[in-house]
């Protein structure tokens, strides 16, 4: 498999979410700084599981929350609102891991306000449906233009939702 050295797991998730805020996010417009929801966000992270040692950078590409003592990376998320993007970018970040050689560790989402673990297991498929989905992210980077609105029901809640609906 090759990895791009430059998609990174918030680019794993955004393609989940809304791949026009992928594509925005991509072009440096980032408009998530002045969200209320992506402060709280912060603060959740801030101020929970304070006794590890928290955001492993790799490579410049993935930012792991943590890893315990058993071997398990923690994604720590403030709701289960988005939850298969949150999957989806903890699948990353383990099949990244393993095409740099490190085996033998699991995943889990936490969702300390809702005391709630989520376990997410890498499988071969998802390997093959990675590296599709890394594909597609390139393409989308690439692209001269914006894609088209889906509007969803996270709309209301997102940074980017008047740059979308003008």
């Amino acid at each position: 498999m090759i990895l791009e050295k430059n998609i990174t797991g918030l680019m794993v998730y955004y393609y989940f979410v809304c791949q026009r805020k992928l594509w925005y996010f991509t072009h440096q417009i980032n408009l998530e700084d002045q969200s209320e929801l992506v402060q709280i966000g912060k603060q959740v992270d801030e101020h929970t599981y304070s006794r590890e040692k928290k955001h492993l950078e790799i490579d410049q590409v993935i930012n792991l929350d943590y890893i315990d003592s058993q071997h398990v990376l923690h994604e720590v998320k403030k709701s289960r609102a988005i939850e298969e993007a949150s999957v989806w970018q903890l699948k990353y970040y383990l099949f990244y891991l393993k095409n740099h050689g490190v085996n033998g560790i699991s995943g889990r989402i936490d969702y300390p306000l809702l005391r709630k673990q989520v376990d997410v297991e890498l499988t071969n498929n998802d390997e093959e449906d990675l590296q599709t989905v890394l594909d597609k992210i390139k393409l989308i980077n690439q692209a001269s233009v914006v894609p088209i609105l889906e509007e969803k029901s996270i709309c209301k809640k997102c940074a980017y939702h008047d740059l979308c609906f003008i």
